[in-house]
């Protein structure tokens, strides 16, 4: 019996040996995710059959408004799909290129209403260059030639600025734009101030004026304006642009009095407060659409802007209030002159 219970047990050992033995497990490799790896963006890259805008500069040029032409004309030539390039001269071979579409000229002027003809397929746009016609594939960009616009901004501007609205204009005598311009200053003045009554008495009705005569040398002006500075106690003066020779603005700019005008010379006069001037990029830009869908021959006119403005006179907030009043001149919700 022993025998048999020692066989069994062995058996038994065996047995379990045979089925404990541990199995080896395989673990599949994992399956690799495939990604979306965006592909590189496509970058149009100019080709020379990509059509080509020219802007013709003078060398010598101040450098920051170069920079502001070439920046202007750059952003809406990358815009639209053209090429860009600089000139100070205009070649024969520029307007022999086939792709050449769009030329934009500064003074001076390089003959450009002889040069336009030859090159029927190209759009220019003559930009503050004087005595030209538009006609044809020349626009011609020119001063505004709305006075009442900036007078009225001036005389809103120069009430806004001046003790009990003792402000006044110079005038060239029997002109009658020059009249409206008054009158549109005048409107200026009550659109700031309503009756603009004053605290003080006084023999003066504001704004006041003088006239000067058309033959009257630049270099007798400065008597027409102490009539303004001392007799009438004037605070602020408009010079309408005929009137406003460089010589004759510095020397009001040493009389102590505020001064607005159209176009400021250098050096900056005394008591310059801002210049109310035709915004010849904001003017190209909006010519740029017509000019390279091939249509032109026309009178662009150039909308106003304030520059060179003095912000120990005109601080942020009454430039804010002027800016607006021009944005509502410019809209057409303020009419600057009276019926």
């Amino acid at each position: 019996m022993r025998v048999k219970h020692f066989l069994f047990a062995i058996l038994t050992l065996a047995l379990l040996s045979a089925c404990g033995g541990s199995a080896t497990e395989t673990v599949a490799p994992p399956t690799a995710v495939p990604t979306n790896t965006p592909l590189p963006t496509a970058t149009l890259m100019p080709t020379p059959s990509t059509p080509l805008a020219i802007l013709l500069l003078p060398a010598d040029m101040d450098k920051a408004a170069s920079d502001l032409y070439q920046k202007t004309v750059y952003d809406l030539a990358q815009a639209s799909g053209f090429r860009f390039q600089v000139r100070n001269i205009l070649l024969p071979a520029d307007l022999a290129d086939p792709t050449l579409k769009v030329v934009i000229v500064l003074p001076p002027d390089p003959g450009i209403a002889s040069i336009a003809p030859t090159a029927p397929g190209v759009q220019f746009l003559a930009v503050n260059i004087p005595n030209l016609t538009p006609g044809g594939n020349l626009s011609v960009l020119a001063g505004d030639s709305q006075g009442e616009l900036p007078a009225f901004l001036a005389g809103y501007v120069s009430a806004m600025i001046s003790d009990e609205y003792h402000i006044g204009m110079m005038i060239p005598k029997d002109n009658p734009d020059a009249q409206r311009a008054f009158n549109a200053f005048s409107n200026g003045m009550t659109y700031y101030c309503g009756l603009c009554r004053t605290f003080y008495m006084t023999e003066v009705e504001y704004p006041t004026y003088v006239e000067v005569p058309a033959d009257e040398s630049p270099t007798r002006y400065g008597g027409y304006a102490n009539v303004l500075i001392n007799d009438r106690r004037v605070y602020s003066i408009y010079v309408y642009p005929t009137l406003a020779d460089a010589d004759f603005l510095s020397y009001i700019g040493t009389q102590g009095v505020f001064l607005i005008g159209t176009s400021m010379p250098e050096p900056r006069p005394g008591g310059w407060v801002m210049t109310i001037r035709p915004d010849t990029v904001k003017a190209i830009q909006l010519a740029w659409p017509n000019l390279i869908a091939g249509q032109g021959g026309v009178n662009v006119q150039s909308p106003l802007g304030i520059a060179d403005v003095d912000t120990t006179i005109l601080t942020t907030g009454k430039l804010r209030l002027a800016q607006e009043t021009l944005d509502a001149l410019l809209a057409g919700r303020i009419q600057p002159t009276s019926p």
